[in-house]
């Protein structure tokens, strides 16, 4: 089975701004790429007009979308109750987390500090 690699919004912010280290790591992972639907909705925030949206729905072609489903659901509320207070776990932290766990996938993310509750995660480079 290849491995699978949930990629999280801030590394994939950085590919789509350019960013050379960013572009080298993702194109270079082996395995299946996902992206959580929350990381979707998250991308979309920062859409400008009809071009950008045009380009981030190819973009997003090159992923497999992850859905929530309500187990999914019930494991990041309560992923967000037990770590929001200690570790700033917001509500879509949570369930990217939880959308992880259920897909068997190791999350790439700089923000390890959001996901405790995660054993297979790994920030993809060190940022300046």
């Amino acid at each position: 089975m290849a491995t699978r690699y949930l990629i999280d919004t801030d590394v994939l912010i950085e590919y789509l701004r350019g960013s050379e280290q960013a572009i080298r790591y993702i194109e270079g992972l082996k395995g299946e790429l996902l992206v959580s639907i929350i990381t979707v909705a998250e991308l979309y925030c920062g859409v400008r007009g009809e071009d950008e949206e045009r380009a981030m729905e190819q973009f997003l072609l090159a992923f497999e979308l992850l859905s929530v489903d309500s187990a999914m659901a019930k494991k990041g509320g309560l992923y967000r109750r037990q770590y929001g207070a200690t570790h700033g776990t917001g509500l879509a932290d949570a369930l990217i987390a939880a959308s992880a766990a259920a897909a068997n996938a190791t999350l790439v993310t700089f923000n390890r500090r959001h996901y405790p509750m995660l054993r297979r995660i790994k920030a993809p480079y060190g940022r300046r």
